[in-house]
C-alpha cells in the first residue's frame, strides 16, 4: 500500500533530483522541542526529469518563501557557552540541519571575551549573509559592536544578519526571533529566517560608545543578574533568588533620569503596537542601497553624548526611590520572562519600565509572577513608556551594577539613543517578535 507523508513546507530543508530519484530532506520532529534530519526518496524515470525539476523548484519556492536559500554563514562557537556544552549541541543538533539545507558554513571558535568583536570587525561582509553565534546573548552583543567598528559600519550592519543559535544560559535573542531555546528548532528557524531590520541603541558612557541590541538595566534587575554570577550553576533560578533578596529588603537605587518620550501611556502603546502589526513597510535605510555617506561610520548622535549638555526638550528628574530601571529592545529577556510586551523590532523606540522601590513587598513579588504570566504590562505600579533616548545618573552610591545586554559596565552615568533599523537579524515573521504582544482593549483610548 502507498504511504503518505504529511510534511509542513516550513520543515523542508532541501530537495533535489539525481539520475534515478528525487530526494527530499526535512526536519522531522523527534521528541519534545527537537527536530532531526530525515530523508524521503522517490524513484523517477528519466523521461519525467523536466517535470520533476519544475516541481522541485516550485516545492523549494513554497518551502522558503521570502527566506534566502543556501545561506552563507560565519558561525561562531563559544566553547564555554552552556557550561561547556555549546560545541556538543552544535555537532548534534545544529550542524546536520544547516548541512541538509545546503548552507555554506565557516566555523570559528571564540577564544576569549571580546574575540567576537575582533572577528566581526575584520569580517568580509560580502563573503557572508549571516553571522550566527552558538552562545548566550553575550556573543551577539560582541558581533554587533564589531560590525559597528568597521569603516562602513552602516553597510555592514545592514548587510549581515546577526542571529543566535541558543547554546548559553541566557538565550533571549533566540526566544524573541526563533520562538525557542531548542538548538535544533532554532537552526531550522534560521534556515527559514526572513531578513528583518532591528533597532540598535547607542550607549555613551565616559568617552566610550557601544551598541546595545537587547536591554539596559539599573537597579534590581541588574543587581539580580550580574550580582549572582557566582550562582550560574543554579540556572535561571539564580535570577529569581537575587530579585527576591532585594525585594524583601526594599532596596532602592536613587538616580536622576531624563527621557525623550515618544509614546507616553499604556493605551497608546497598545495602539502603536496594533498599527505596527498591519504595517510591514521597511525603515528608510533598508529600502534602497545605502549611499556612500549612509554606508560610512555609525549614525551621528541626535541627542549628543553623556558628556554634552542635556537636550533642551529633556528635563532631568530626581528619582530618590527608584527600585528598577529597565529598558528593552526585545520582548523576552529569558524563557517565560516577557517584561517588554509592547516591544517591536524596528519601530524606532525603546520600551522603558520604571518601578519605585518603596512599593509593598506583595506588589513587588507580584511583578515576578506578572512577567511570567503576561500580566506585568497591565500592573498599575509598572510605569511603561516608549522612548527614543534617555540619560540616567546614579546618585548616593559609590558602586553597583549596570547591565547592557547582560554585560557589566562601569557604575557611572550613561546616555542611550535608538537608531531605527540600524541592524539586521533573521526572524520567523519578518516584522514582529515571537511574543503575544499588546493590543488595544475594547473601549480604551490613548490617554
Amino acid at each position: 500500500s502507498k504511504t503518505t507523508h504529511a510534511i509542513p513546507f516550513y520543515n523542508i530543508l532541501w530537495a533535489e533530483l539525481s539520475e534515478f530519484e528525487i530526494s527530499i530532506r526535512y526536519a522531522k520532529p523527534s521528541g519534545t522541542n527537537v527536530v532531526r534530519v530525515s530523508t524521503i526518496n522517490y524513484p523517477i524515470e528519466k523521461p519525467y526529469h523536466p517535470r520533476a525539476i519544475a516541481w522541485l523548484e516550485h516545492l523549494l519556492d513554497r518551502a522558503y518563501g521570502e527566506s534566502q536559500r543556501k545561506k552563507r554563514i560565519k558561525l561562531l562557537v563559544n566553547p564555554f557557552g552552556g557550561q561547556g556544552r555549546a560545541q556538543k549541541w552544535y555537532l548534534r543538533d545544529i550542524e546536520p540541519i544547516l548541512a541538509a539545507a545546503r548552507c555554506d558554513v565557516d566555523l570559528q571558535k571564540t577564544q576569549y571575551q571580546g574575540h567576537a568583536v575582533e572577528i566581526a570587525e575584520k569580517l568580509d561582509v560580502d563573503a557572508f549573509d549571516v553571522v550566527a553565534a552558538c552562545s548566550g546573548d553575550g556573543l551577539p552583543h560582541e558581533v554587533f559592536n564589531g560590525l559597528g567598528k568597521k569603516p562602513d559600519a552602516r553597510r555592514a550592519l545592514r548587510r549581515i544578519a546577526v542571529v543566535q543559535l541558543p547554546c548559553g544560559t541566557g538565550n533571549a535573542m533566540s526566544w524573541n526571533l526563533n520562538g525557542t531555546e531548542s538548538p535544533s528548532l532554532a537552526a531550522l528557524a534560521i534556515v527559514k529566517g526572513i531578513k528583518t531590520p532591528l533597532d540598535l541603541i547607542s550607549i555613551t558612557q565616559g568617552d566610550r560608545r557601544t551598541l546595545s541590541f537587547l536591554s539596559q538595566a539599573v537597579g534590581i534587575i541588574a543587581e539580580a543578574d550580574l550580582g549572582t554570577e557566582h550562582l550560574r550553576w543554579l540556572g535561571n533560578v539564580r535570577f529569581t533568588y537575587g530579585v527576591l533578596g532585594h525585594l524583601l529588603r526594599k532596596t532602592v537605587w536613587p538616580c536622576d533620569l531624563a527621557v525623550k518620550v515618544e509614546v507616553p501611556t499604556k493605551a497608546e502603546v497598545r495602539d502603536h503596537y496594533r498599527r505596527a502589526l498591519n504595517d510591514r513597510s521597511l525603515p528608510d535605510n533598508h529600502r534602497d542601497g545605502p549611499s556612500a555617506q549612509e554606508a560610512a561610520n555609525l549614525p551621528e548622535l541626535r541627542y549628543g553624548t553623556i558628556n554634552d549638555d542635556l537636550p533642551s526638550d529633556w528635563t532631568l528628574v530626581p528619582y530618590p526611590q527608584l527600585g528598577n530601571f529597565w529598558c528593552g529592545n526585545m520582548a523576552f529577556m529569558a524563557a517565560r520572562n516577557m517584561p517588554f510586551a509592547g516591544a517591536l523590532p524596528n519601530d524606532g523606540c525603546m520600551d522603558l519600565v520604571t518601578i519605585n522601590g518603596d512599593i509593598s513587598r506583595l506588589k513587588a513579588i507580584s511583578c515576578i509572577a506578572g512577567v511570567e504570566t503576561g500580566k506585568f504590562f497591565d500592573m498599575s505600579h509598572v510605569n511603561y513608556r516608549k522612548v527614543s533616548g534617555y540619560r540616567i545618573i546614579p546618585r548616593n552610591q559609590k558602586d553597583g551594577y549596570i547591565s547592557i545586554d547582560g554585560e557589566r559596565v562601569p557604575f557611572e552615568p550613561f546616555q542611550a539613543e535608538v537608531h531605527r533599523g540600524l541592524g539586521t537579524v533573521l526572524s520567523k515573521s519578518g516584522h514582529v517578535y515571537e511574543a503575544p504582544g499588546v493590543v488595544a482593549k475594547k473601549g480604551e483610548v490613548g490617554s
